[in-house]
């Protein structure tokens, strides 16, 4: 069942509507340092927007393109929001760019400002004096007072709040039109290659208030960050919707300090990639089998089976207490999630939900709730969103198409990518996924990354890793094509398994690489025999060194591809 949420037309409508409803509920919950922390309300949070927008706008940056980088922190957040509620466009900046793809991002966005963090000044100051871009104002998120030529944005957000305190509302008047491009997303890819999709404000609330309708969150949650905020998942179902929904919002200290981190902040509801899930699944299994305990939880796990949610909190509070007690809502988002890790979390009690979305999307297409939930779906489509499956095969399975206000405007300046993507209305996703008859969506995997094997049949990676992944001591795992001889359609099944040595030597008591190349080659064995003989894996590669992946956990498949024997 779907509730009633606030109407909201654009971003700066959103922050305006909810400081009225909960501008002296805690927004931030900043580490200063160990057990010290600053609280910032919303309504300081909504101040401190409009003092930067304001300061912006009287630096001439009124209507420009403005970037942002850095790791996820408040000074961020401010950022982008003070750009795109009255400046002009946002453009975030990936963090892991290596320098020289960083400079060409800034050069064809034709930002005219940066807002950055510490680590990247270096690399900022010497783009700076490149003659190939417009950059006229570098803004630091972290120096305190303005310095040879570099703005502080403490010092900005002083400055505006003399300006508006002075009468100067020309930051907090302006209107929005929430059909316009206002935000510049660069997709993962080599930046020649990679595309620049181009969203609105429509875009992001539509998406924002879908979700607010479905979730079980309001503004008595607790909200941690950690996947990457130039990432429009983050961005959307972290930043926006903790705002949107008046929450409190703490940032993750990294990723060895996720738990102590979800303890420290009383974590309500975070989102995180398939790969963290998995990871603490395999922790939790590994404790429960060292302490002797794991015939004794499945016996339980059993018995409360078709119990309340409540219930199982009860039953496997240890589990949740290694999470902090509180938590409501686990979000998995950006690739397939493992089955049996699903099911684990949901019998304990805890409320694991796939997402499923793009950034062309805003991002979210259909998200698994409380009441819509079919293990190995991503749910169902959101309500404001249609979705369909072009040129289905027999099982029922082919192109997944969207089709709402969620869906970008176009690829900026890229008419010819656009036209490929987007046909009457409806947005191609690339994905292959089939809709059962009560709606619930299924990915399968890649298009372009399908095998198809010479007997004409279609091999889904994605499907294939997963069960690799299950093998003990596996990390991760690449699934690929070979062709076997001068037949380019004789191909076979092959994978790249990165392993960890440690617990194969616990595991398996073996150190040695044949060894470990034996025992993995064994497992794989075990694993083609539980599998059709078509999608029989002929071949493995071992190593240590992990897959090439974006920023949020994404196996770039044609770069790995290239670094096979690495």
């Amino acid at each position: 069942m779907n509730k009633d949420v606030l109407e909201i037309t654009d971003l700066k409508d959103m922050l305006n509507k909810t400081r009225k409803l909960y501008g002296n509920k805690i927004g931030y919950k900043i580490k200063i340092e160990k057990g010290k922390y600053k609280l910032y309300t919303h309504n300081e949070i909504r101040d401190m927007i409009d003092y930067l927008g304001t300061a912006l706008i009287s630096l001439g940056l009124k209507g420009k393109k403005i970037a942002v980088i850095g790791e996820n922190r408040y000074e961020w957040e401010l950022a982008y929001l003070s750009v795109v509620c009255g400046t002009g466009i946002v453009v975030p900046l990936d963090r892991s760019l290596p320098a020289n793809e960083l400079e060409e991002v800034i050069e064809r966005s034709e930002v005219e400002a940066i807002f950055y963090s510490k680590k990247y000044e270096e690399t900022i100051k010497k783009i700076k004096y490149s003659d190939k871009n417009k950059l006229k104002h570098l803004i630091s998120m972290d120096s305190c007072a303005h310095d040879e030529g570099i703005y502080s944005e403490r010092e900005l957000i002083e400055k505006g709040k003399e300006l508006v305190e002075a009468g100067n509302r020309e930051f907090i008047d302006s209107k929005i039109n929430p059909e316009e491009m206002k935000i510049m997303l660069f997709t993962s890819g080599t930046t020649s290659k990679s595309k620049v999709v181009a969203l609105s404000h429509k875009n992001l609330v539509s998406n924002l208030m879908d979700l607010a309708s479905v979730l079980d969150i309001d503004s008595n949650d607790r909200i941690l960050s950690f996947l990457p905020l130039h990432h429009v998942y983050e961005c959307t179902v972290g930043m926006l919707l903790s705002l949107y929904i008046g929450a409190e919002r703490a940032f993750c200290d990294g990723i060895r300090h996720i738990v102590e981190n979800l303890n420290e902040y009383k974590t309500t509801c975070v989102a995180f990639v398939p790969a963290i899930y998995e990871m603490f699944y395999k922790n939790i299994k590994r404790t429960l089998e060292k302490e002797g305990k794991m015939e004794e939880t499945k016996k339980l796990m059993k018995k409360y089976k078709d119990k309340s949610m409540q219930e199982k909190k009860e039953a496997f509070k240890d589990i949740h207490n290694v999470f902090g007690g509180d938590i409501k809502l686990f979000i998995s988002g950006a690739a397939a999630l493992d089955t049996e890790v699903i099911e684990s979390f949901r019998n304990w009690g805890i409320n694991l939900c796939q997402a499923y979305g793009l950034t062309e999307t805003s991002p979210i297409i259909g998200i698994e709730t409380n009441e819509n939930f079919r293990t190995g779906s991503i749910g169902k489509s959101l309500p404001h969103v249609q979705a369909k499956i072009e040129d289905a095969d027999e099982e029922g399975k082919g192109e997944l198409a969207v089709k709402g206000p969620n869906v970008m405007l176009e690829y900026y300046d890229n008419e010819e990518a656009t036209n490929e993507v987007m046909k009457d209305g409806w947005f191609y996703t690339g994905d292959l996924a089939r809709i059962d008859e009560d709606g619930y969506i299924f990915i399968c995997g890649r298009k372009k990354s399908v095998i198809v094997l010479k007997n004409g049949k279609n091999i889904f990676p994605e499907e294939m890793e997963n069960l690799v992944n299950k093998i003990e001591g596996v990390k991760e795992s690449f699934i690929f094509g070979k062709q076997q001889s001068d037949d380019k359609e004789d191909i076979k099944i092959n994978v790249k398994i990165i392993f960890d040595r440690e617990i194969m030597k616990e595991a398996y008591k073996v150190e040695k690489d044949d060894e470990i190349y034996k025992v993995l080659s064994d497992k794989i064995k075990e694993v083609n025999r539980i599998m059709p003989k078509y999608k029989g894996i002929r071949g493995i590669i071992v190593s240590e060194t992990p897959l090439i992946k974006t920023t949020t956990n994404k196996i770039k498949r044609q770069a790995n591809l290239e670094n096979l024997y690495i």
